[in-house]
């Protein structure tokens, strides 16, 4: 029975990165806190940690479940770690103000079309 994991092996097994270089880039720059403290990729992490995490998939809140070293399917992964019901909620919450925000296609840089150049010269009048 392990003891403890390396917190950058475990974020990589639990499916929060998809490398172990990007798990342990988020330490580094304090995207991950182990009890309410930073957490350094080297550090151990123990099953009954809450660890809260924020990639590109949101923040997180969950609680430690099982220990792994081995990066597997998902679905092995899910049952690494529980999250917190307040954290499910924000994220879902936020998720719903994303979409209901407009998106605005920017306007194309680049060479006019055909049709465009042909409006610039009329408007030149040439």
């Amino acid at each position: 029975m392990m003891i403890g994991v390396r917190m950058d092996k475990w974020l990589w097994a639990a499916r929060f990165f998809k490398t172990r270089a990007l798990a342990a880039k988020a330490c580094e720059l304090g995207r991950i806190e182990s009890n309410g403290q930073k957490a350094k990729p080297s550090r151990e992490v123990r099953a009954g940690d809450l660890l809260q995490i924020k990639n590109d998939g949101g923040n997180f809140q969950v609680a430690v479940l099982l220990l792994s070293e081995i990066r597997g399917p998902a679905a092995v992964a899910q049952t690494l770690y529980r999250e917190t019901e307040s954290s499910k909620d924000l994220r879902q919450k936020l998720a719903a103000e994303r979409k209901a925000m407009p998106f605005f296609d920017a306007p194309r840089e680049g060479r006019p079309s055909k049709r465009n150049r042909r409006e610039l010269d009329r408007l030149r009048g040439r």
